[in-house]
C-alpha cells in the first residue's frame, strides 16, 4: 500500500513538473527594448551648424528617443513607441515633418507618413496630407482603422476627420525659416514666388528675418523615422516627411511607400530610411535591407551598409536609413555629410550622433 502511494506521489510529482514546463514553454520569452531614431540625412556640416542649433538638435532627439523608450520600458508595444517619438518631431520646426515641412514651389506643406507592425505586416501610410497635426497617427489610423494601406491628399484629411485626429488649418505647419528657405531656392531657380499663405504671421522686416546658415539642399531631403523593439519581440516602423522642398505636381518621395522608405517583419527587420527618395523607390531600400538579412544570412550592419554604400551609390543616390532586428541588433547607414540619429538599448546608454565622423 505504501509502494503504491510512493508510485502515485511520484507520478504526480513528475506530473507537475511536466506541466510546469510546460507551461514555461508556453510563455512568451522575454525581450530587451531597443530603437533606432533619424531625423533627417543631408548636407549637414559642423561648418554651417552654430553650437546653438546643434544643441537643440542633440535636445530634440534625446527627448524623442526618452518619450518611446518610457513606453517601451513600461511594456507597450512598438508601435505605440513610434507613435509618441514622431509625435514630438512632428511638433519641432526644427525636422521636416509635420510643423517643420518644407514647401512647395506653389507654397503649401503636404505632409507624408508610414507605419508598419512586424508582427502582422499591416501597414499604414498616407501622402499629400495638408491638415491633420500629426501624420503618423494618421497612417497609424489607416493601419487600424481601414481595410486599406495607403489614403492621400483630402480623402486622407477627410479620414483623419473621421477618426476623431487633430484637425488644423493649414497655416499651422506655416515657419518663418522654412518659407525664407523655399522663396531663396526659387529666386536662384528663376521660378516665381508664391503668395505668403493665409493664414500666416505677416511678413517681418528682412532685418528681422533670423538668419538660418545652411549649405544649398541641407534639408532637401529631410524626414524623421523611428524603429523599435518591444518587450514582445515584436519590432516595427515609422516615418513621417514635408517632402523635398519646391517641389511640383503633387510629388510623393519614399517615405510613405512600404517597401521603400518604410517596412518592418519580424522575420528580418524593420527600416525608415531619409534620403532621394526617387532612389530608395527604384531599389526597393527598405525591403532590400530585410531580404538581405533574411535570405543572405547577413548582419543587420552588413545588410544596410550593402545598400546604402553600394547599391545606392551606385545609381548616384544619396541618404541613410536606420534599421532593427528582432535579435536585438541596430543600425543605422548614410552616405551623406550627416544624418541626425539615436540609438538606445534597454540597461545601455543613448548614443546620439548628427556628423558622420560621429561613431
Amino acid at each position: 500500500m505504501r509502494t503504491a502511494l510512493r508510485v502515485c506521489a511520484m507520478a504526480g510529482a513528475m506530473a507537475m513538473t511536466v506541466a510546469s514546463m510546460v507551461a514555461q514553454q508556453a510563455q512568451p520569452a522575454a525581450h530587451h527594448w531597443a530603437l533606432v531614431l533619424h531625423g533627417g540625412a543631408g548636407v549637414i556640416e559642423r561648418s554651417t551648424m552654430d553650437p546653438k542649433t546643434e544643441a537643440a538638435y542633440r535636445a530634440s532627439i534625446t527627448q524623442a528617443t526618452e518619450a518611446a523608450a518610457k513606453v517601451l520600458d513600461a511594456g507597450g508595444s512598438s508601435l505605440d513607441a513610434i507613435e509618441a517619438a514622431i509625435h514630438i518631431l512632428e511638433d519641432d520646426p526644427l525636422f521636416n515633418a509635420g510643423r517643420g515641412a518644407v514647401f512647395t514651389a506653389s507654397g503649401k506643406n503636404e505632409l507624408d507618413a508610414a507605419i508598419m507592425d512586424g508582427a502582422t505586416l499591416k501597414a499604414g501610410a498616407v501622402a499629400g496630407v495638408t491638415r491633420t497635426r500629426h501624420p503618423i497617427s494618421l497612417a497609424r489610423a489607416v493601419m487600424d482603422k481601414s481595410p486599406h494601406v495607403m489614403l492621400i491628399g483630402e480623402g486622407a484629411d477627410a479620414f483623419a476627420a473621421q477618426s476623431g485626429l487633430e484637425q488644423v488649418d493649414p497655416s499651422y505647419f506655416f515657419t518663418e525659416r522654412r518659407w525664407q528657405s523655399l522663396v531663396k531656392q526659387l529666386k536662384r531657380e528663376g521660378q516665381p514666388i508664391p503668395p505668403r499663405p493665409a493664414g500666416a504671421p505677416p511678413a517681418p522686416a528682412a532685418a528681422l528675418i533670423e538668419p538660418w546658415p545652411e549649405a544649398p539642399g541641407a534639408h532637401k531631403f529631410g524626414t524623421v523615422g523611428v524603429v523599435a523593439l518591444d518587450r514582445q519581440g515584436n519590432i516595427a516602423a515609422g516615418t513621417s516627411t514635408g517632402g523635398i522642398q519646391a517641389k511640383h505636381w503633387g510629388r510623393v518621395g519614399d517615405s510613405p511607400i512600404i517597401g521603400a522608405g518604410t517596412y518592418a517583419s519580424n522575420q528580418s527587420c524593420a527600416v525608415s530610411a531619409t534620403g532621394a527618395g526617387e532612389y530608395f523607390i527604384r531599389l526597393t531600400v527598405a525591403r532590400e535591407v530585410c531580404a538581405l538579412v533574411q535570405y543572405k544570412g547577413m548582419t543587420l550592419q552588413q545588410a544596410a551598409d550593402q545598400v546604402i554604400h553600394k547599391e545606392l551609390e551606385s545609381l548616384h543616390g544619396e541618404g541613410g536609413l536606420i534599421a532593427i532586428t528582432p535579435d536585438g541588433q541596430l543600425a543605422w547607414s548614410f552616405n551623406t555629410p550627416g544624418m541626425y540619429r539615436a540609438r538606445l538599448a534597454e540597461g545601455g546608454k543613448l548614443q546620439l550622433g548628427i556628423y558622420n565622423d560621429e561613431p
